[in-house]
């Protein structure tokens, strides 16, 4: 879905941004049509991306975390958040920005963000200087709850059902959205993206 859509809008100056599962499979098309990606869980796909980047390319990469270890979910437990981050540091046309999550619709989306940022702080004490001035981002929050995923730090959130509404019955929602539209490929204009470095 959002391929077409990079080729229908090529000629804007825009920044794309990925939200999704990561199958192995797809990690090429990332890698040749996004500036972020929101959801890296993995070194394997970590690995892959930036084997596929195109020369010269660098990708923005938040790690998804899974902050409320709810099975349904993807992402990072949060137990193992410090050892992933360490470990794409050695992938230089990936640059580590920050964390991202998708709360368990049960949690207290407070106590959730607010246990994000302070795990990112934590992180971003144990990196380099260089990359933890470059750790500066936080993707959390949807249309119901960005009020709290705000107050917490959020950089980035997702308010696509507030923007176009639910989606049409019928058509598939990103696996991590649970037919949520918020967590759809987010597109920024470049003129108005403050985290573009």
């Amino acid at each position: 879905e959002a391929l077409a859509k990079t080729t229908h809008l090529r000629d804007l100056d825009l920044t794309w941004h990925y939200i999704g599962r990561v199958q192995s499979n797809k990690t090429r098309h990332i890698a040749t049509h996004f500036e972020w990606l929101h959801t890296l869980d993995r070194d394997k796909i970590a690995s892959r991306l930036s084997e596929q980047l195109p020369t010269g390319r660098r990708l923005q990469c938040l790690v998804q975390v899974n902050i409320d270890a709810d099975p349904a979910k993807a992402g990072v437990h949060v137990d193992d958040v410090r050892s992933l981050v360490h470990a794409c540091e050695r992938y230089q046309n990936l640059q580590l920005r920050g964390l991202m999550t998708i709360l368990d619709p049960q949690s207290d989306p407070a106590a959730s963000y607010r246990s994000m940022a302070q795990l990112a702080a934590r992180i971003r004490d144990d990196l380099r200087p260089a990359a933890a001035d470059r750790f500066d981002c936080l993707s959390m929050g949807m249309t119901a709850d960005l009020e709290a995923a705000v107050a917490a730090g959020a950089t980035h959130i997702r308010i696509g059902t507030a923007l176009f509404g639910p989606r049409p019955s019928g058509v598939d929602a990103p696996s991590n959205a649970q037919a949520n539209s918020d967590a759809d490929a987010v597109v920024d204009d470049k003129r108005h993206d403050r985290n573009e470095r």
